[in-house]
């Protein structure tokens, strides 16, 4: 499996209005296009978080531990209605109460993402999609403390955690 690059993003402006579209190639060819995109972390009653599995296919990150829910906004397509998109697809799950926590621009060699942030806390079966991702598990926030700076998190999950909820 691959990602597919001719996939069609929209183009947006730092407060997130839609000014063009490119495809994913374009935009992770290091063109540095900013393009959006909505993060899920998934909490449980216990404070764990769970995180994704990249799958070794992807083009970014491959093989590494990630927020829960990650995924590009397609074009015509707003926040909210990609987040639930992206959850129902990665994880499984429509029935959650997503609390927005901010947006930030995340910059990496590659790529430039406006990131939309939200979380929520689920305590029911989470069925990760076999065909998107490697897996998952909850994790205990002194693992995910252990972990960070090691490689085995992708550096935009470090970087986003830290900024919102290891304050």
């Amino acid at each position: 499996m691959k990602d597919n690059q001719q996939e069609l993003f929209p183009i947006v402006d730092e407060e997130g209005t839609v000014i063009g579209q490119a495809t994913r190639g374009e935009c992770h060819s290091g063109s540095h296009l900013l393009h959006p995109v909505v993060h899920l972390h998934v909490f449980n009653a216990q404070g764990d978080v769970y995180l994704q599995k990249r799958p070794e296919w992807k083009d970014i990150q491959p093989g590494k531990w990630d927020t829960a829910v990650g995924g590009h906004i397609d074009y015509g397509e707003t926040p909210e209605e990609a987040l639930q998109r992206e959850v129902r697809e990665e994880l499984g799950i429509t029935d959650f109460t997503p609390e927005s926590i901010g947006k930030y621009i995340f910059e990496s060699q590659r790529e430039s993402e406006l990131v939309y942030v939200n979380r929520t806390t689920y305590d029911h079966p989470i069925h990760p999609s076999a065909e998107e991702l490697d897996g998952g598990r909850f994790w205990s926030m002194q693992e995910i403390r252990e972990a960070i700076g090691q490689g085995i998190l992708t550096p935009n999950f470090e970087s986003e955690f830290q900024r919102f909820f290891l304050r």
